[in-house]
This record gives structure tokens, sequence and C-alpha cells, in this order.
């Protein structure tokens, strides 16, 4: 594609983009005004489907295509890193050197790690009912999981994390985010309509969809973030060019 091509795509684009963006602006309420059309439609919607955090419902929701695209996007942020730092045919995977830890730093980490994971885990699973979900749970649980390298030592993240089952992970969760929203279509409804049971309000099984997406973001992003992360710390601790000496 040539430079005149690409350039004549993103201004035409721009252009739709300004126009609608534009157009919007021209339809909000004055400043200032006590009304306040979409906080009102959220609540009433979380209240209907009975999803106790309204932050939860708006994202898993009113704008669960919008979350659908940032969770693709991250999904191909760790596909694109993963095909990039691939060990090329001049490098070498060589063993990490071993850390030296102070026993007090081994021991918080030690207790630590239990913890940021359940903690990361509970964050998922009750974001339909309080503050967090999938995607802030996904990133507890992945930054959590490092506290192994932190406190001790590469080799110990490593035997910690197979990275082999959180690639298959990572695509599982992307993929049941879009068969969700499927199911929506295969009941004869809009695509990421809700198709389950509400239950009863501020409980785990309440909100219809909206735990079973925070899941399914969760298990996407705490995946992806540890891929991720794996890809440049073995580019900066083990893959060595095979002329260094």
């Amino acid at each position: 594609m040539s430079t005149r091509l690409r350039t004549g795509l993103f201004l035409t684009a721009a252009l739709a983009v300004a126009v609608w963006f534009a157009r919007a602006c021209f339809q909000l309420p004055a400043f200032g005004t006590a009304r306040h059309p979409y906080g009102d439609r959220a609540v009433r919607a979380a209240l209907r489907h009975h999803t106790a955090n309204v932050v939860s419902s708006v994202n898993f929701d009113l704008r669960a295509i919008d979350t659908l695209g940032e969770e693709s996007l991250m999904f191909a942020a760790v596909l694109g890193a993963v095909v990039l730092l691939r060990r090329a045919r001049d490098e070498r995977r060589t063993g990490p050197r071993p850390a030296r830890v102070l026993p007090p730093v081994l021991l918080f980490g030690a207790l630590s790690l239990p913890l940021a994971l359940v903690t990361g885990g509970y964050v998922v699973v009750h974001g339909g009912l309080s503050p967090g979900g999938g995607f802030q749970g996904g990133v507890v649980l992945a930054t959590g999981l490092h506290l192994g390298y932190v406190a001790a030592d590469y080799a110990v993240l490593e035997r910690v994390r197979p990275l082999a089952v959180l690639d298959v992970t990572d695509a599982v969760g992307a993929c049941a985010f879009t068969a969700l929203g499927l199911a929506g279509l295969l009941s004869g409804a809009a695509f990421l309509a809700n198709v389950a049971p509400l239950g009863t309000f501020n409980t785990l099984t309440s909100g219809g969809l909206v735990p079973l997406l925070s899941v399914a973001v969760g298990i996407e992003v705490g995946s992806g973030v540890i891929v991720l992360l794996a890809q440049f710390l073995d580019q900066a601790l083990e893959v060595r060019s095979r002329d260094a000496s």
C-alpha cells in the first residue's frame, strides 16, 4: 500500500470520526445542568438487570461492544509482542543468573503471592457486586504472580508460570466474550443481549451475563499480561546473541 493511499484512508476515516464526534458534542446536555440522561439510564439498566455495581453494568451491558473492542486490542497487542519478540536465528536461550534475595524479602513474597492471587480472583468474580471486574482483577492476578520473581528469582517464576497453558487461556478468554455475545443473536435478540437468568440482586449469580463477561475478561487480561511480561523478561534475562561473549 502506497503512502498516498494510506494517507487518503486515514484522512477519510478521520473526517468521518470528526463529523460524528462534533455531532455528538452538540447534542450533549448544557454545562452545569441537573439533567444527566446517560447516568439515569445507566442506573435504571443496572437495577433492571440486577447488577449491584453500576460501573460493571455499563462496561459489560450498556457498552459491552466497546469492552469487546478493548479486549480484542489487548489480545492483538499480546499477539504482536509474541511475534515481534520471538527468538531470532542468531539468538540463543541461556539460563538466568541466580539472584541473591534477603530472607525478609523472600518471606514477604512467599506470604504475599497467594494473598495477591486470591485478591485478584476475588476482584474478578465480584466485579458485578463491588468496584473491580475483569480488567482490574486480571492485572492484579498477573502482577501478583510476578512476586515470585521479585522475591525469589526468575527460575521460580518460570516454574509457577505455565506459558503454554496461558497462551491457550488468553485465546479462550477472548473467544468466550465473543461467544457470550453470539448467544444473544442465537436467541433472537441483539449481540451481547442478556440470555442468562438475572438471579437475586446483590448475589454472585445476579446480573445475568455481567459476571460471566467479567470472568472472561479477567481470564484474557490476566493471561495476556503474564504472556506479555514473559516475552520482555525472556529477552532481558535469557535470550542472548550467539556471538555475544
